[in-house]
């Protein structure tokens, strides 16, 4: 995975609730082998009227939104089914950061492990920074090092994210390649291991 550190980019307010993971991508656009190739049907639903033609009353078809590579969105998004499509979509389309009152926890872990940053503010805090952003102030920084956002009229916010989650973010490595990165101390615990419970070792 790609490192998160330090992201300014393009904010795009989509303030609705109970985004479930069948609206970020539905069940149609599944049928993939890979992992790559889902950006197309990100939202579709609401991106486009027929035949792919574009909605351009949707928010991520309007300038300069479709260069978002952050969401700010209402509570409980990522609800509904556990399908890891859904944050595959969202990365291969662009966005690296989510912000919302509230998010499925399924859908929080399958974000950490997939290079996307999801950042729990207050219902009043995520309406406050829609309320910033247009399409003339719609750049924000977003600083997962220092825990710390910049909104687009230069208010500066602080968000916290669980310590695993942010290790994996600031690193680029998913679930897997984090615990490979603790071999040593693995390799040393299973050393006196075998000196403290050898039967376990037969």
């Amino acid at each position: 995975m790609e490192a998160f550190t330090r992201l300014i980019a393009i904010a795009a307010p989509m303030w609705r609730e109970n985004i479930d993971t069948d609206q970020i991508i539905s069940a149609k656009e599944l049928m993939k082998p890979q992992k790559t190739g889902f950006g197309e049907g990100l939202f579709a639903g609401w991106r486009y009227i027929e035949a792919r033609t574009e909605n351009p009353d949707f928010i991520l078809n309007q300038h300069p939104y479709r260069d978002a590579k952050i969401l700010v969105a209402g509570a409980n998004f990522g609800c509904g089914s556990s399908r890891e499509n859904a944050v595959w979509a969202l990365r291969d389309f662009g966005i690296r950061t989510i912000i919302a009152p509230s998010f499925s926890s399924i859908f929080t872990a399958n974000c950490a492990r997939n290079g996307v940053l999801v950042i729990s503010l207050t219902e009043e805090g995520v309406s406050g920074l829609i309320d910033e952003i247009s399409s003339d102030h719609a750049s924000m920084t977003v600083d997962l090092e220092a825990e710390r956002i910049l909104t687009p009229l230069g208010r500066e916010m602080i968000f916290r994210v669980p310590s695993l989650d942010r290790e994996m973010l600031l690193k680029g490595l998913d679930a897997i390649a984090l615990t490979l990165s603790w071999g040593a101390q693995i390799d040393a615990f299973q050393a006196r291991d075998r000196e403290i419970r050898p039967w376990l070792w037969i």
